[in-house]
C-alpha cells in the first residue's frame, strides 16, 4: 500500500520504505530521513541565480554563505526535493512520518 507524500516521493506502507514516485525506486527506510537514500549534487548558487550586476553585491546568494543541494532519485533521475542551506549547516530533515500510525489506518483497508 502506497501513499503520496510529496509530488515526487511515496512511501510504501507495507515495506516501510520511501520509494521514487515515477519508478517506484525504493530510497531507504521509511523510518530515516528520505534525502539519505537519494543521489545528492551540491550546486554552487550563481549556477542556478545568475548575478544580475558585475559588481560585489550581484544580486545572487554568496557561495561563501550558502549552498544550493538536490536530491534525485538513483533509478530514474528525478528531481525529489532541494533546498538551499547556510554553509555548515546539515542536511534538513523536514518529513518524519508515524509509520506505525498510518500502517493501522491504510494498511488492510484498501478494500474498504
Amino acid at each position: 500500500m502506497k501513499r503520496r507524500i510529496t509530488e515526487n516521493l511515496d512511501v510504501d506502507l507495507e515495506r516501510e520504505m520511501w520509494t521514487c514516485h515515477y519508478c517506484d525506486a525504493e530510497l531507504i527506510s521509511a523510518r530515516r530521513n528520505f534525502k539519505e537514500g537519494c543521489l545528492v549534487c551540491p550546486r554552487d548558487p550563481r549556477e542556478i541565480y545568475r548575478p544580475l550586476v558585475d559588481d560585489q553585491y550581484s544580486f545572487a546568494p554568496n557561495p561563501e554563505w550558502v549552498r544550493i543541494v538536490e536530491f534525485y532519485c538513483p533509478r530514474c533521475g528525478v528531481m525529489i526535493e532541494n533546498e538551499i542551506l547556510p554553509l555548515g549547516h546539515p542536511v534538513t530533515y523536514e518529513i518524519e512520518l508515524d509509520v506505525d500510525a498510518l500502517k493501522e489506518k491504510y494498511v488492510g483497508k484498501e478494500g474498504a
